[in-house]
């Protein structure tokens, strides 16, 4: 369908209402600037006040090279909503509160995504404008209300292939229904979402995220959204889309940052066993292992008088406590029923103790001298590092699960540290003591869980992301066919489970709108190999001429020739030869990646290790043979990193290519 660019009425006044939404939402944001939290009283309460208004204010940000609306639907029902609506990032009011614009995720914006010739949906007419920058510079009309098909859209298609340097951008103008569908999914809904690549399904968790923010607000500013993804580089990459819709506070992490990020080297299989969900029971029969069978009873003396409490019963109390309560509060009540029983005895001779009698018991040292020898103080370090430390320790917590001696034997330190303060911990260990610290003070959980690139978690990190949900609910997001890690999954279903969240529902995006479909089709064929269970992923795009394999040319002039078309180009290189590369390119200005640093420069150096959930207009490959051999699961590496082209994938080599590219 043409874009209207020789309405020169229509347009004018489309641009007008843009000047007037701009003005109303700058009017909006001075206004929210000018309110003030002493009204609050107390300290506190000023505090809590003005951190609200600054989040407001932040939310009200008015960005002038974005679209602040992008959408407008005239509706033919007869009811008490307006005939007209623009739809847009954010809501914005006239000084006299009538609607400018509507956020998309409002319930009257859903026809704007879903409304069809055959559901209209009560809208007569859809009108879609395109921009240049933040000016309004043409739009398409789109009949609902007249049968028929309708044609794809230019300003839809446009905005879709657009090149693009920076962060990756929100979708809110070109959502598809299918992925509206999963973005408007209720909050006690866990989603699980396989995505080939280019299907969109970081921006769709992502907007679900804004989503259910906008509809539950109260309940999930209480309770918390996280952002869970891969590494740094990829949280820097999608920084700027939430806030961009407006939403300012959400805590975007990595698994590395909020379990622990250790990095001793360690064997893949090694890693992979402690990832196993079988450790769970292997590290609760551990840390109850080191209670002791009380021997000795509690004398307790007040005064000339003592008080004793039987060593049968002291047995009777942490029998009664154990597994029945996490490992830190069964201490502390092990504690105060010895107190408690010190005092039934006082009473019992005359005496008349209250509260504070009972924790000033508890607290002696008699007590707590018979607590830590039965019940004693630990850290989830310590029992760690006493399991991989000591053989016989190992043997006899595995003794009810299904850990063979072989398996064993693989887990244990061959050079043991000193002491568990010494320990240097590798990532599998994080979820190991993650687990542990559940066992001992339970996890606080949050109200909605992002999961990106979850194909790569383990069982055990799953467990731990799980904790934090485990009232709540969760998107998680992946593709069966990226898993790069040695216990890289091959089943949602298995995902959720561990996750803790088995009523979730899979399902599954297909369609690509990013990457072209000769590129597409060219990675694909390593999927016999990675995902054979996976059909090949389409692709709206033909991308005729997208597509360059050469063997024996330069990368500079690759890179050069790639400067001469418009957008963002990630030159991605097996990690070994990142100094080499950015050395043979000294003469183009350039950047590596830095996960902790991320730099926005348009040539980029780009690690095949961080190249995952990244985009960049045009790619070049260097060596592919070289990015297969440097890991076990080369050959799912490579097929990340082949999918990451928007408009262009150049592919060098010296080295032959693996065999499924030639066939």
């Amino acid at each position: 369908m043409p874009a209207h660019q020789l309405a020169p009425d229509i347009l004018s006044a489309e641009q007008a209402h843009l000047r007037q939404s701009r003005a109303a939402l700058q009017a909006m944001r001075e206004h929210a600037q000018g309110l003030s939290s002493d009204a609050a009283g107390d300290w506190v309460s000023q505090q809590i006040l003005q951190s609200l208004l600054d989040q407001r204010v932040a939310a009200l940000a008015d960005h002038a090279d974005t679209p602040l609306f992008f959408g407008r639907l005239d509706r033919s029902a007869d009811d008490d909503l307006p005939s007209t609506i623009y739809v847009g990032r954010r809501h914005v009011h006239d000084g006299n509160s009538k609607a400018l614009v509507i956020d998309w995720r409002a319930p009257v914006s859903r026809p704007f995504y879903q409304a069809s010739p055959s559901d209209p949906m009560d809208v007569a007419l859809r009108r879609r404008f395109g921009y240049h920058g933040g000016a309004l510079t043409a739009f398409e009309d789109e009949p609902l209300d007249q049968g028929g098909t309708i044609g794809p859209s230019r300003i839809l298609t446009d905005e879709i292939e657009r090149p693009r340097t920076g962060p990756m951008r929100d979708i809110v103008a070109t959502i598809q229904p299918d992925q509206d569908a999963i973005v408007r999914a209720e909050l006690g809904q866990t989603v699980c979402v396989q995505g080939a690549p280019g299907t969109g399904k970081t921006a769709v968790g992502l907007h679900r995220a804004a989503y259910l923010l906008f509809t539950h607000r109260e309940r999930l500013a209480r309770a918390g959204v996280m952002i869970v993804g891969p590494n740094r580089a990829f949280l820097s990459y999608i920084s700027s889309v939430l806030p961009a819709l407006g939403e300012v506070k959400v805590d975007q992490t990595t698994v590395a940052d909020l379990l622990g990020a250790f990095d001793a080297p360690e064997e893949p299989e090694v890693a992979a066993l402690k990832g196993d969900a079988r450790m769970a029971t292997v590290l609760e029969r551990a840390l109850w292992m080191h209670i002791v069978k009380p021997e000795e009873g509690l004398v307790y003396t007040r005064g000339v008088n003592r008080f004793r409490v039987a060593d049968y019963e002291v047995r009777e109390m942490v029998a009664s406590l154990r597994g029945t309560t996490r490992y830190a509060p069964g201490r502390a009540a092990l504690a105060q029923r010895l107190a408690h029983q010190v005092l039934v005895r006082m009473e019992q001779r005359g005496d008349s103790p209250d509260d504070r009698v009972q924790d000033a018991v508890a607290r002696s040292k008699p007590v707590k001298a018979l607590v830590d020898a039965v019940w004693p103080k630990l850290t989830p370090a310590q029992v760690l590092f006493k399991l991989l430390s000591d053989p016989e320790f190992l043997a006899a917590a595995c003794a009810k699960s299904d850990i063979s001696p072989d398996e064993q034997e693989r887990l244990l330190w061959r050079k043991p540290y000193r002491g568990w303060k010494s320990a240097k911990w590798s990532a599998a260990d994080a979820a190991l003591l993650d687990e542990l610290g559940d066992l001992m003070e339970r996890t606080s959980t949050i109200g909605h869980l992002v999961v990106d690139e979850a194909q790569d978690l383990s069982e055990m990190q799953l467990r731990a992301l799980g904790r934090r949900c485990r009232n709540g609910s969760a998107t998680v997001l992946g593709d069966l066919a990226q898993g790069t890690t040695p216990w890289s999954t091959t089943s949602w279903e298995s995902v959720l489970k561990h996750l803790g969240q088995d009523t979730g529902e899979v399902t599954e995006l297909t369609l690509g709108f990013r990457v072209p479909r000769e590129v597409l089709d060219y990675a694909a064929r390593l999927l016999p190999s990675v995902a054979p269970g996976l059909a090949p992923p389409q692709s709206l795009r033909p991308g005729t001429g997208s597509l360059s394999v050469r063997q024996g040319a330069g990368l500079p002039e690759a890179v050069l020739e790639a400067l001469a078309a418009e957008g963002s180009i990630g030159v991605i290189v097996p990690d070994a030869l990142v100094p080499e590369t950015s050395a043979s390119l000294s003469e183009v200005p350039h950047a590596i990646l830095n996960p902790d640093a991320p730099e926005d420069h348009r040539v980029l150096v780009v690690p095949a290790t961080l190249a995952k959930g990244l985009e960049y207009d045009h790619v070049i490959v260097v060596e592919p043979a070289d990015i297969v051999s440097a890991e076990p699961r080369g050959l799912a590496r490579l097929y990340v990193v082949l999918t990451r082209a928007v408009t262009s994938l150049t592919v060098l080599h010296d080295k032959p290519l693996p065999a499924l590219l030639t066939a």
